[in-house]
């Protein structure tokens, strides 16, 4: 009972505490640190013994680098390569190195600590930047597209990071050993995710997807990631690179928005866990007895990250004012800080002292944020025209014209579409939940992954958020409307074409919230009317007027705005 007592407690208090700052504009993992600060004891004192918690909140640091890993697809980053490599590494090294030197002189710690000080704090909040993005709708400005290509490469560099704090355990090990190994098993691991991908995960993947029980797959989900993290405990690393290793695993598999979509739930709760646990262990009074100084060091923190990224994202190409927001944005310090110098002091690297100077400096500098990101997006608005605007610089390497489509089911009529935007160069990801299309299509280099698209876990992990709009080509009429409803509750603003049989289940699927409806048998009865008719000898001109006419009258009783003039499908 003492246990369950303690978690409605908490989840209490990370209602009332999430819900009150994002009510406020601040976010989600400051309203969780500071749930915690206020139910531990330096707060209220009403969970004392937060071990067990802890133990439990790693679990979330775990699934939160399962999921990093899988985001970390190579295609992807080989599209960004330009900023990614470029602009990333210039700004993870050069403000790492600033912040090692200020850490040495200022907080009289070690060189080897001061570097992982360093390389640490030059980390941003992915999850804190994103979701501001989000909400703005600015994923796909070049405002947006800078700031990801940066985090892509902050969360790559967490690999050596994760080793470094094993290795430097090891008092026997010289700084530059430490380095030189971590970058090494940094190697190794990509030799061995290249291996265990081709011929291991993905044909045990397919044989579990076969299976078509969520249960078994959701199951062997977990399986990996928890197998993985503890393999990597038992060889001397952290639970956390393991996960982040299985998440590579998979990152170009067809199974990877199925997967994040199975995880999240429990990503979810068990990493807002983990930011409570670290509200918990924060220690008030030494934030009293120097706030001053830890508040000077917040500033310095800002500073230091925002004019390094500034020149560096005009030196990439990116205009002033753009660079002056995105240098705002990404001024923080984030979650992997909390997660490597939660992990160093478990490890006896840091002191209590300095872990809890570390923890305030990273809490308040999140606490900045959403100044900081108002204020950059106050100018990044003046700099345009038009919010939103893609880039002039090529990021993603296609489509630069167009927001993704996303295609729910890429059966005969889902592929034809999908033929039909590539002839536009429109970008798409199709998802579809049988695999031997998945695989089919696959093969022939089609974007078409293995996914529930009834599922609204499965269409945000597709990117639902960004895309242009969705179309809806499954053959099931069921599942078509359970795909039209779940996207009008959970995604209103994006645009949905549905497909539907006939008049009436077009009808329903525009009750249901689709925005414009095709029907088969219509555009069926209409190009077989069209060849008849020329066949006979009617004029084509006179052909094409009543069919347009017999399509308003048809979709006039569906649809009341956008009518098709000309055929949409062929069936």
């Amino acid at each position: 009972m003492e246990y369950l007592t303690d978690i409605i407690i908490l989840l209490f208090a990370a209602v009332i505490s999430v819900s009150l700052f994002k009510s406020l504009g601040l976010g989600t993992i400051p309203g969780l640190l500071i749930a915690g600060v206020v139910l531990g004891p330096s707060g209220l004192g009403y969970i004392e013994n937060h071990d067990q918690i802890t133990h439990l909140a790693d679990l979330g640091v775990v699934l939160l680098l399962f999921v990093i890993g899988i985001e970390l697809n190579p295609s992807r980053l080989w599209r960004m390569r330009h900023l990614v490599l470029g602009l990333g590494s210039l700004q993870v090294a050069i403000t790492g190195g600033l912040i090692t030197v200020i850490a040495y002189q200022i907080l009289n710690i070690s060189w080897q600590i001061s570097l992982l000080t360093g390389l640490a704090l030059a980390l941003s909040s992915t999850a804190f930047v994103l979701q501001l993005l989000t909400e703005r709708k600015l994923l796909s400005s070049d405002y947006g597209r800078a700031s990801v290509a940066v985090l892509l490469l902050q969360d790559l560099a967490v690999v050596p990071l994760l080793a470094l704090v094993s290795l430097m355990a090891s008092p026997e090990l010289t700084i530059a050993e430490d380095i030189f190994l971590a970058l090494a098993e940094a190697l190794v691991i990509l030799v061995l995710i290249i291996v265990a991908t081709r011929y291991i995960l993905n044909p045990v993947l397919n044989i579990l997807a076969r299976l078509e029980s969520p249960e078994v797959f959701t199951a062997s989900v977990l399986l990996l990631v928890l197998g993985s993290a503890l393999a990597m405990e038992n060889a001397g690393l952290s639970m956390a690179m393991g996960a982040f290793v299985a998440g590579l695993l998979i990152a170009d598999s067809s199974y990877r928005h199925q997967i994040i979509a199975e995880i999240q739930p429990f990503r979810g709760l068990l990493l807002g866990l983990f930011f409570i646990s670290m509200g918990m262990s924060l220690n008030l009074g030494i934030f009293l007895d120097k706030p001053i100084v830890l508040l000077a060091l917040v500033v310095a923190l800002i500073g230091v990250k925002f004019l390094t990224l500034w020149p560096l994202a005009r030196l990439f190409g990116l205009k002033s004012k753009v660079s002056i927001s995105l240098a705002l944005l990404l001024a923080q310090s984030g979650e992997f800080a909390l997660v490597i110098f939660a992990l160093a002091k478990g490890t006896g690297l840091l002191g209590e002292v300095l872990f809890q100077q570390l923890l305030i400096v990273v809490l308040l500098s999140m606490l900045a944020t959403p100044a900081l990101e108002k204020l950059g997006y106050r100018i990044f608005s003046a700099s345009r025209k038009s919010i939103g605007k893609t880039s002039d610089i090529a990021i993603d390497g296609v489509g630069q014209d167009f927001k993704p489509v996303i295609l729910a089911g890429f059966g005969r009529m889902g592929h034809r579409i999908g033929y039909i935007m590539e002839l536009m160069d429109v970008p798409y990801i199709a998802i579809d939940s049988d695999v031997s299309i998945v695989n089919r299509e696959r093969s022939d280099g089609k974007s078409v992954y293995f996914g529930d698209a009834q599922r609204p876990e499965v269409l945000r992990a597709a990117g639902v958020t960004d895309a242009s709009l969705v179309i809806v080509s499954i053959n099931d009429f069921e599942a078509t409307e359970r795909v039209v409803a779940s996207l009008q509750s959970a995604f209103p603003e994006t645009p949905v074409f549905a497909r539907g049989h006939d008049l009436i289940r077009c009808r329903d699927l525009r009750a249901l919230g689709a925005d414009f409806t095709v029907s088969e048998t219509l555009e069926a009865s209409a190009e077989l009317a069209r060849a008849a008719l020329l066949h006979i000898g009617a004029k084509n001109l006179e052909v094409e007027e009543a069919l347009d006419d017999f399509r308003k009258d048809y979709y006039g009783r569906i649809n009341k705005d956008a009518l098709p003039t000309a055929p949409l499908i062929e069936q």
